[in-house]
């Protein structure tokens, strides 16, 4: 990465400029369009992402319309695994999402092979990108290719993470060649005409840097080296809560490290500078481009640019963009990139997020079910999320009816609010019962089906002390008294009901249950109720449990 003085330049010089580290006039803006070009276009993803002629026409639109200085072609991270023989299930309002994995089919890998640029849908995208090369000479177009990582697991299934313990070479082997359709990917696109190749890998957020460094960088390495002796540009793509690996991204050489809200957009910028990479991201997806409005989609621009300071930075939406995302939001944005002026009124305007009608969750989970929530971005559209409510569906039917699953899409604004009422704060995150379990990790099954157990275990002794009631038998050690107690005592052994019986002699007691001296013998029962466990209750609830009591 190198770094000079201002630049003033037309679009596809920004693009190239920034992401060689150099300080521009302002930043160059990309708005990763994939299947949202097909709402521009009144035809759904399923149909846009199998025609050459659409993505032209899509692409095209977006372009004029949000004035774009780089673009991806397609943003279709299934692309590579449908040619490999994955099947797919296709959407209206999402990318495909892989629902066959041929390895863990018993298909050996020596039977797959790279494939060319003529299989599957790849000439439809190389045909799309030759013909936008054509009419935007000044436009830098990205070609997305799927990482190494993300295109093993669509192959293997999540089996991989079992594997890259019980069997590490055999994944690596699966690496290797996954590496090897990303090189030659690569070379598809940059001969097609692209500038940029994104290598986009978001199962990555799935580990840590060791498992990183072990699985990911000896087969990301030389995916930027053959992109560079190319002559091509590239960036690393990661969506999800991968904060921990952004250094190890540096570390694998590519020119440009690219993020989505989940990781501190200052961050990235401290720790790609420190290694000699340009930066990217990371506008909200939904939160704001999909269910703000123009204002919300300027004031988080405005944050992004000030991070980025117009050096070795890109302004782009975190991932790729929602379907429906109204045009209106990113036309905002394409007019602010290149409005000083607006840009200080936004800054100056500028208001903190008014969170309102958040739900009171202090009594969720308190059922007799074990409820797993499970917040991601879309399961039909997001591989991380995709194979986490995947391992959650699994493992369910082995409880028998005890556990109840569902996925909290946050494209609502009623996700959302969940989504903040549990503290969640990265995507996708498991919660049980409503505390949060595994953020951004899809769990191994044992892992996943030792916590849900942890919880019906808990849930099974809150149960008994819940239900748990006492009989007092309040009196002298007289002969009525002590025919009461006989009495108590055979009622519990032939109900068999968990009740503890206490003989109470001292008059002094008697008061303390509301019963005068004189009026013994007597029996007075209470019922204990275990309110709250493990956690600090609101004020409002402690109120209504009050209120009960009176």
């Amino acid at each position: 990465m190198s770094t000079s003085t201002n630049l003033s330049v037309g679009g596809k010089e920004l693009v190239h400029a920034a992401i060689n580290g150099q300080r521009t006039d302002r930043a160059p803006w990309v708005p990763f369009v994939g299947c949202h070009a097909g709402a521009l276009l009144g035809v759904g993803a399923d149909e846009y992402l199998k025609s050459a002629d659409l993505m032209h026409r899509g692409v095209n639109l977006a372009i004029d319309r949000y004035q774009a200085d780089g673009i991806p072609v397609a943003f279709d991270l299934q692309i590579e695994a449908e040619a490999l023989g994955c099947e797919l299930r296709w959407s209206t309002d999402t990318p495909p999402a892989v629902v066959d994995h041929p390895l863990a089919q018993d298909t050996p890998l020596d039977q797959l092979k790279v494939p060319g640029p003529n299989e599957g849908r790849i000439p439809i995208v190389l045909d799309a990108t030759r013909r936008l090369r054509a009419d935007h000479p000044d436009t830098a177009l990205y070609g997305l290719v799927t990482g190494p990582f993300t295109l093993a697991l669509h192959l293997q299934g999540t089996d991989i993470f079992m594997r890259m313990f019980d069997d590490p070479e055999s994944v690596q082997r699966l690496l290797e060649f996954c590496s090897d359709v990303a090189i030659a990917m690569s070379r598809y696109y940059i001969e097609a005409g692209c500038d940029v190749i994104a290598i986009v890998d978001p199962m990555t957020s799935q580990i840590g840097p060791d498992q990183f460094h072990q699985f990911v960088t000896p087969y990301a390495k030389p995916v930027f080296e053959s992109i560079r002796t190319s002559g091509g540009l590239s960036s690393f793509f990661v969506c999800g809560h991968a904060q921990q690996n952004v250094e190890a991204m540096c570390q694998c050489g590519p020119d440009n490290v690219c993020v989505d809200e989940n990781i501190p957009l200052d961050f990235v910028r401290d720790t790609c500078r420190d290694n000699q990479a340009s930066f990217g991201g990371n506008l909200q997806l939904t939160t704001v481009l999909l269910l703000g409005s123009p204002e919300d989609a300027e004031k988080n621009a405005v944050q992004c640019l000030a991070v980025g300071d117009n050096t070795g930075f890109v302004l782009a939406p975190g991932c790729d963009l929602p379907y429906a995302t109204p045009p209106e939001n990113l036309e905002a944005v394409g007019q602010l990139v290149r409005d000083t002026y607006r840009q200080e009124a936004v800054m100056a305007m500028s208001e903190s997020a008014d969170v309102q009608d958040i739900p009171d969750m202090s009594g969720y989970g308190q059922g007799d079910h074990v409820i797993v929530d499970i917040i991601t971005l879309d399961s039909e559209s997001c591989a991380p999320c995709q194979y986490m409510v995947e391992a959650v569906e699994k493992i369910a039917p082995e409880f028998d009816g005890i556990v109840r699953w569902r996925e909290h899409k946050i494209k609502t604004p009623e996700a959302i609010r969940f989504m903040t009422s549990l503290s969640v704060k990265n995507i996708p995150t498991i919660c049980i019962d409503g505390d949060i379990a595994f953020v951004s990790r899809i769990p191994p099954k044992d892992e996943l089906s030792a916590a849900i157990q942890d919880r019906i275990n808990q849930k099974a002794r809150l149960r008994i002390r819940r239900h748990q009631s006492e009989i007092h038998i309040l009196g002298q050690n007289t002969g009525d008294t002590i025919a009461i107690k006989d009495a108590v005592d055979q009622a519990v052994l032939e109900t068999g009901a968990d009740v503890v019986v206490h003989l109470v002699t001292d008059p002094l007691d008697f008061i303390r249950f509301g019963v005068e001296p004189d009026e013994t013998p007597a029996l007075v029962t209470t019922r204990n109720q275990v309110v709250s466990t493990e956690r600090v209750p609101d004020s409002m609830a402690i109120k209504q449990w009050v209120q009960s009591l009176q």
